[in-house]
């Protein structure tokens, strides 16, 4: 039986610099996604690379005193190098200066110029380098741009057009058939009635003011214009050319999913698509604009000091711990945010507390009790059957999550399942077991169950973390890796285990930060965020609180309800728990000074009222996204919950 294909492509990566962790997060999620589908049985094709051309990199060359191949090869190179760090299991690399590219980009322009598609003009309008981009004197501010907010230029030159607003009717019908064309639902509006409905403009595609691009074939002052030439790399990487089309292009085309960040999405929604009707080819069936990895609350910027690389965070916690955490703390339509102190928070709690410590302590206990190997003599209690349904079902959850590219709901519901086997641990009790020697067949089958279920865990987090599933295989000694082994679970009624190894060794938390600030920012970066977020705020005079305020205001403190999924203490504060808290597609972490109230297993599972538009702030070293709202009288705290648990589903807004 022929397997069902699967085509995936990244953006591919501009090659005017390093990529930091924000660019990494989408070759990682990709990745992620690949490695899911090759999983789950399908024939994948998994396309990313670098886009080479441009003003810009011809600027970047000549500042550094050498030629543009020489200076998109280094770069090249350096993204390369990164995507392989990261372990992106891409299938082919394409670079824009390839020459089959670059040939069949030729092709593709002339096609379009022959049947009127493209025509000479004049352009006259401002003009952002870094973004590539022309403007209108309407669309900047301040004479800067409206994506990166740097000067523009005015500029006039003769280019080519290509004729967009002959498409525009067929586009709009095309994302009104297919509503899953765009995901998410709200990149999908941004560009209906923000580009489409007010009518599209001719887009430029060549350019005569600079020589680093591919030559337009029958007019030697012009060069093709990014668009064409960048875009174009989804079908000439599988050998379009034309009609002279290969196998490989037959066999993956239309892609399944373009991954890209949000943006660009103009370029790949609008663009992309009518150049494909133009030549007469199918659309990809759905392009997926990602949101943003801020650092801390800000974009990522040389300038701001902000920046992390991919290479320096994996020296200090490894490969898997930052896929991990690009991969959990990224919403599915939400910007995520990345610092030191949350990459910590979170290795300690998921990978060496939750994931770490429930396979090391149940491969040790096999070792101690029955000196690695064992049967399971099916001595059962309604507990396992509660624990092999709740494996069951995640594989089912997975599922139905990364069918919508749901990746970190995927991941949460993984991490649900080990928190689980560790609460089995603790109800089941193996070590008071093995004191009455009639438990012993009982005690056996509680550690099988156990097995099977990091079993399960590891499998369903190999797309997520290969490294950290392959550890755990070895560790539980078992070849029974692939999906079609999680249909039942009695894959482990036979276990030889290997050694106890810890995973993640649990880190501390202020001797790590000091050490990789200083080694990544040099230690100023940190000390002046600790310094500015830990200032206290003055406190207003009860003159100056005011007795009323108008709907207005009350419409200004955004609250929705969130479900606590972890809760512990902050480390030297009695009063303070930090909390990870899940509102609707993201997972907030949150300080609230309500310990002398709640113990931290009160709160999991309880759902509860929180401001999210509250200003990030960092208490004791710890950052906190958001409050807890509560009530207080005297010496009594409660905290605000819905009354009807089940009925508010987390993420509902509060008004």
């Amino acid at each position: 039986m022929e397997k069902e294909k699967f085509y995936i492509t990244t953006a591919i990566a501009y090659t005017s610099r390093k990529p930091h962790i924000g660019n990494t997060y989408e070759v990682v999620l990709t990745d992620a996604i690949a490695r899911y589908n090759r999983l789950i049985g399908k024939d994948v094709f998994f396309l990313t690379g670098t886009d080479e051309h441009g003003q810009k990199i011809e600027q970047c060359a000549a500042e550094s005193g050498i030629t543009p191949k020489e200076y998109v090869d280094s770069v090249a190179g350096e993204i390369k190098n990164i995507w392989d760090l990261m372990n992106s299991s891409y299938d082919k690399f394409i670079r824009t200066t390839d020459d089959y590219h670059e040939k069949t980009v030729q092709k593709i322009f002339k096609k379009l110029y022959d049947q009127g598609d493209i025509y000479k003009g004049e352009y006259s309008g401002l003009y952002c380098v870094p973004c590539e981009s022309f403007f209108t004197e309407t669309q900047v501010s301040d004479g800067c741009c409206p994506d990166c907010g740097r000067p523009v230029t005015e500029t006039k030159e003769e280019a080519y057009f290509f004729r967009m607003s002959k498409y525009q009717d067929a586009l709009m019908k095309h994302i009104e058939d297919n509503p899953d064309f765009i995901q998410p639902e709200s990149r999908k509006k941004e560009m209906v009635n923000n580009f489409l409905k007010p009518g599209l403009q001719d887009l430029c595609v060549s350019r005569t003011s600079f020589k680093w691009g591919i030559p337009v074939t029958f007019d030697n002052n012009h060069v093709i214009y990014v668009w064409i030439d960048a875009l174009s790399n989804y079908i000439t990487a599988l050998g379009y050319d034309c009609g002279e089309n290969s196998d490989l292009y037959r066999k993956y085309w239309p892609a399944d999913v373009h991954i890209i960040g949000k943006d660009i999405l103009r370029f790949h929604t609008i663009y992309w698509p009518i150049m494909l009707m133009a030549l007469g080819e199918p659309l990809p069936k759905q392009i997926f604009g990602h949101p943003w990895l801020l650092s801390g609350d800000d974009k990522m910027s040389k300038s701001k000091g902000n920046v992390m690389y991919a290479d320096d965070l994996v020296r200090h916690f490894g490969v898997d711990a930052i896929r991990y955490y690009v991969l959990r703390e990224m919403p599915f339509a939400a910007d995520g945010t990345i610092t030191l102190e949350t990459i910590i928070a979170r290795y300690n709690a998921d990978l060496a507390n939750t994931l770490g410590n429930l396979v090391n302590r149940t491969v040790a206990m096999v070792n101690k009790y029955f000196g690695k190997n064992l049967e399971n003599p099916g001595v059962k209690e309604e507990i396992d059957s509660e624990l092999e349904e709740l494996c069951n079902r995640t594989k089912n959850i997975v599922d139905e999550r990364m069918k919508e590219l749901r990746v970190a709901d995927s991941l949460d519901a993984v991490m649900a399942l080990a928190r689980r086997c560790n609460k089995y641990i603790d109800e089941t009790m193996p070590w008071a077991l093995a004191k009455d020697e009639s438990k012993s067949d009982r005690l056996k089958t509680v550690l099988c169950n156990l097995v099977e279920g990091i079993r399960f865990i590891a499998v369903l987090l190999s797309p997520f973390m290969p490294e950290t599933s392959d550890k755990i295989f070895a560790q539980i000694n078992t070849d029974e890796t692939t999906y079609e082994t999680l249909a039942a679970f009695d894959a482990c009624k036979t276990i030889s285990v290997g050694e106890a190894t810890p995973l993640f060794a649990r880190i501390d938390e202020a001797k790590k930060l000091e050490e990789v600030s200083a080694d990544i920012f040099g230690g100023e970066k940190e000390k002046k965020e600790e310094k500015k977020k830990d200032k206290k705020q003055e406190k207003k005079p009860e003159s100056e609180i005011p007795s009323e305020i108008g709907i207005d205001d009350f419409a200004k403190v955004e609250m929705k309800v969130g479900v606590v999924l972890e809760s512990k203490r902050v480390e030297g504060a009695d009063k303070l728990l930090v909390s990870q808290i899940k509102i609707g597609d993201e997972i907030r972490q949150i300080i609230s000074g309500i310990a002398k109230y709640y113990k931290p297993e009160e709160l999991v599972g309880k759902k509860v009222v929180v401001v999210t538009n509250l200003k990030p702030v960092k208490l004791r070293g710890v950052l906190s996204q958001g409050m807890i709202l509560a009530a207080s009288d005297g010496d009594k705290l409660s905290v605000l919950s819905p009354d009807r648990q089940d009925d508010i589903s987390d993420g509902s807004a509060i008004s």
